[in-house]
């Protein structure tokens, strides 16, 4: 058939594409590198500055500091002295020094203490902050692989791949768990997600085929967000005040946990406990976007022999998905931080975390992704039973006995020294 004007070709639309406006107060994406030396960054009393290394080698050179600089790298001490000595007092403020210290590099400090070990977020490759899609997929893949499981009689889930076969098969393995945790993982992933036929063009796809290519998820592909800059949201109400979004933060996450003792008359002491804190590189009031693509052509290639049936057909199924994984991790959370009892001794007062940003029953968010999600957040352990959880945390890590599982929670501080803030919580809004 050849395209006319009065019979024009309509090409079907096989992709379907939806912009998704994401917000979050707080999180935090790692990078390649875990944690910074002291020589990699520099802290005032309100900031924290990470250089550009090659650039400050050469200045440094210039000035006769490069033999002390890289004695500092080598015995892994802080370099704001010597910045001191090299650049002047207020080295900070010399806009000669911006090659140097980037805007992109300069985040605010939260806290008054020492920063140690930080841990920096991730970066493009013109060093803003960002999202990666991977990240967002990933979050994606596990609400469909929990709501699978959750609704497994609704989808034909196979028997092999049901819980409660998952559960007796974990059971049986917990000693060597330690060793196959991975494979345990990816042998539930592939049941869920893999095992499928391809029929395209009339035609059933015979012998071997890399799981890869018959993962249902093939068919979903999320774009990396658009840069966190920052930046001010100009109000289009007079009520109410214009809005910094996307602004980079050092702060003190405190790593939380409870252990259930019976006090002398009988009742659980809940008191909460901490070691160390950790001081992460975060991203605060996110307010970026990304693009979700389902191609809807290839999603109708996969068919299995068993009657399953893949639960989604369009982006919006997908984001209701994410939003009942969502709904579960935030009761579940409610309940964690309902339980937790503050501990002045050790100045942990977590108030503000259970009385405000867990007040809601209804959960606000769309899915919770990247570092501080957690066990529940990143995996199916929600529809395991308690106890088992429990053993599968003790054959994977350390004994942990009477704590529940998982053990510990993430939460931030604030500027003002409140633990305020769960990590990773995400809004997706359609544009």
């Amino acid at each position: 058939m050849v395209s006319t004007s009065e019979n024009p070709l309509v090409k079907p639309e096989v992709y379907e594409t939806k912009r998704i406006q994401l917000t979050s107060p707080i999180l935090h994406i790692g990078s390649e590198v875990s944690k910074l030396s002291p020589f990699e960054y520099v802290q005032t009393e309100s900031r924290v500055y990470l250089p550009n290394q090659e650039a400050l080698a050469k200045a440094l050179h210039h000035r006769g500091k490069l033999q002390e600089y890289i004695r500092r790298i080598e015995n892994r001490e802080e370099i704001t002295s010597l910045l001191k000595e090299a650049f002047g007092d207020n080295w900070q403020n010399n806009q000669e020094l911006e090659a140097i210290f980037p805007k992109t590099g300069i985040s605010r400090k939260w806290t008054e203490e020492k920063i140690t070990d930080l841990r920096p977020m991730i970066r493009n490759g013109f060093g803003q902050l960002y999202i990666p899609g991977s990240s967002i997929k990933g979050a994606i893949r596990t609400a469909i692989a929990y709501y699978l499981l959750k609704h497994e009689e609704q989808y034909q889930v196979p028997e092999k791949s049901r819980v409660s076969e998952i559960e007796n098969r974990l059971r049986a393995r917990t000693g060597q768990l330690k060793d196959n945790a991975k494979k345990a993982n990816d042998d539930l992933m592939k049941s869920l997600f893999s095992e499928f036929e391809l029929f395209y063009q009339g035609r059933c796809s015979s012998g071997k085929i890399e799981s890869s290519n018959t993962d249902f998820m093939r068919a979903i592909k999320v774009t990396d967000s658009k840069p966190i800059i920052k930046r001010i949201l100009k109000s289009k109400d007079s009520r109410t005040k214009d809005k910094n979004v996307n602004i980079p933060v050092v702060a003190k996450v405190i790593v939380s946990s409870f252990v259930n003792t019976r006090t002398k008359e009988g009742f659980l002491d809940k008191l909460a406990k901490y070691k160390a804190p950790i001081y992460a590189e975060m991203a605060y009031e996110v307010w970026t976007e990304f693009t979700l693509i389902l191609d809807t052509e290839m999603l109708s290639w996969f068919r299995r022999n068993d009657n399953m049936s893949i639960p989604f057909t369009t982006i919006e199924d997908i984001l209701k998905i994410c939003k009942e994984f969502a709904q579960d991790q935030w009761e579940y959370e409610q309940k964690y931080w309902k339980s937790i009892k503050n501990n002045p001794s050790e100045d942990l007062y977590f108030d503000s975390i259970s009385e405000e940003f867990y007040a809601q029953s209804k959960c606000p968010y769309g899915l919770r992704i990247g570092w501080g999600s957690g066990m529940m957040g990143t995996t199916i352990d929600l529809q395991l039973n308690e106890q088992l959880r429990s053993e599968i945390r003790d054959a994977c890590g350390l004994d942990a006995p009477n704590y529940e599982a998982p053990k510990s929670r993430r939460a931030v501080v604030n500027e003002n020294g409140e633990i305020k803030f769960a990590p990773g919580w995400v809004k997706f809004k359609v544009l």
